[in-house]
This record gives structure tokens, C-alpha cells and sequence, in this order.
């Protein structure tokens, strides 16, 4: 991970996460943050004169936009658990839509407009989310935000809200599932930030978001704590552990993740990822 300071802007170039999952975009107002090795992701987020076939956000969450959703996504994917699927195909969609979302959210001050109404996914031939279109460039905030959930309201209550609430109905996978698969890129997102010298002070309301247990409603906080460091005998430690199994290993030819909470007691037929299973 790399920070530059070019005229005085930060300038940043990220390495694959675990899943060789990064990302960058083109859009003017924010091309400026991700340079370097990884300049062909800079087409994850785009406005509307890319005019490629696109699915509207909205679809994802009705019972025929799921449905077409995992058909497609199974031909590259096989499996029959909808769950495991939908899960799997969920990991891809909120790290390249946290990624650069949030990083223009913290760096340069920047709400993009990212709910489901205006947001169109553009799919690979993998079936998974290639691009995001949106209808412009964002916009500066107009005054300080007076929380992180006013602050990244845009991309939770408009955006993965009604997703998880959409898909946690049609398919019975576990809410909580769903957002640490969200919150497990913010976590790791804001860690990185900081230490690519991001100043603190900017990444302050990302840290509040995962720090705190409830929303200013009263609500519990789904993006509590998605991560827990722990110590371990063998392998890697403290191990970056996830709350929630992401329930990828039911898929066919798939391991458990390498920050999987299951590591150290494999459910019945998971495989360990490489990586780990010889430190075991």
C-alpha cells in the first residue's frame, strides 16, 4: 500500500485484497485518488455516458431481479445453495462499491450517489458487478456530517439496507451475514487508510461507524465490530477473523476464507485454505 502527495492531494494505490478484489475509477472529481499498478480498476465506477447494457441496483432486490441475478451468476459459479451463492456474489458487489465509495467519502470530503434508485451495476460475463454507473460525480458535503451514519447514509440506508433486508427475505440467508460482508471491507478499508497515512482526523467517522453499538436511533449497529484480531498457536496471529462465516466453503471447489471463524474447527467438509492448512 502506497501514499503519495501530488499538489498537495493524497494519492492513493492499492494492493489486491485476500481475494484480489481493488479498485480505482476514471470519473474526473475522483481519478486523482488510485494511481499506479492498478489503473485498469479505474472503470468501477462510471457516469452515464459509458453506455454499456446495465441492470438497475433496484432490480437486485425484488424476487425476479435475484433470480436472474443467480442464474447468470451460476454459470460461472456452480452450486445449488442460493444462500451460499448470493453471499459469495454479495462479497464481490460491497468491496468494489466500499472501496472507492468510502475512500472518496473520507479523503476528499465527496458524497457519491450510490443508492439503489440512481445506481446501475454493469455484470462481467462472470456474472458478478463489473462497474457501478451513477448519474454524476458527487458532490462535496455542504456542511461537517454529525455522525457516520449521516456521513455514509447514501451507501447504508440507501443502498445496502434495502439489499440485505431484500435478499435476507427471498433466499433465508442470515442478515448478519450479509452486512459483515459489507462491514469486513470497511474494517479493512479504514485499517488501510491509516496505514498509508491517511491522517486521523479523516478517517475518524470510518473508525465510529465499526466502533459503534448502536445507531443514533437506538438500533444495534449491524457494522459493529465485523472483525476480531486473535491469537492463535499456529499459523498466522493474531489472526484477522471475521464475525460471521460468509458460508462460501458450500459452494463447489470453494475453501473456507482465510479469516473465516471457523479456521480452527472446520464445519463438516470445508477445506482450509492452502495458505493455512499447512500451519495446521
Amino acid at each position: 500500500m502506497i501514499i503519495i502527495i501530488i499538489n498537495g492531494m493524497l494519492v492513493l494505490t492499492f494492493r489486491p485484497l485476500s481475494n484480489g478484489v481493488v479498485s480505482s475509477m476514471t470519473i474526473p472529481a475522483l481519478a486523482p485518488l488510485f494511481v499506479g499498478d492498478f489503473e485498469y480498476y479505474r472503470s468501477i465506477l462510471v457516469l452515464p455516458d459509458d453506455t454499456r447494457p446495465a441492470t438497475p441496483a433496484r432490480d437486485l432486490a425484488t424476487e425476479d431481479g435475484l433470480s436472474l441475478l443467480l442464474e447468470r451468476y451460476r454459470r460461472s459459479q456452480p452450486g445449488d445453495d442460493d444462500r451460499a451463492l448470493l453471499s459469495q456474489w454479495s462479497r464481490t458487489y460491497f468491496a468494489k462499491l466500499v472501496i472507492p465509495t468510502i475512500t472518496a467519502n473520507l479523503v476528499l470530503g465527496r458524497e457519491l450517489p450510490v443508492g439503489l434508485d440512481t445506481l446501475e451495476i454493469i455484470m462481467g460475463c462472470d456474472g458478478l458487478p463489473e462497474a457501478f454507473r451513477i448519474p454524476d460525480e458527487g458532490r462535496p458535503f455542504e456542511r461537517v456530517p454529525a455522525s457516520p451514519f449521516e456521513r455514509f447514509g447514501e451507501l447504508l440506508e440507501s443502498n445496502f439496507e434495502p439489499l440485505v433486508v431484500g435478499w435476507s427475505r427471498q433466499v433465508k440467508l442470515s442478515r448478519k451475514v450479509l452486512w459483515n460482508n459489507a462491514a469486513n471491507y470497511i474494517e479493512w478499508l479504514v485499517g488501510a487508510l491509516a496505514q498509508m497515512g491517511v491522517p486521523s482526523n479523516r478517517l475518524e467517522d470510518g473508525r465510529r461507524l465499526i466502533e459503534s453499538e448502536y445507531r443514533p436511533d437506538g438500533q444495534r449497529n449491524p457494522m459493529y465490530r465485523p472483525v476480531r484480531y486473535i491469537p492463535r498457536n499456529v499459523g498466522p496471529s493474531p489472526l484477522r477473523q471475521r464475525r460471521q462465516c460468509c458460508i462460501r466453503y458450500r459452494l463447489p471447489g470453494l475453501e473456507l476464507c482465510e479469516n473465516c471463524p471457523h479456521i480452527d474447527r472446520p464445519p463438516k467438509g470445508a477445506k482450509l485454505p492452502e495458505s493455512l492448512a499447512v500451519n495446521v
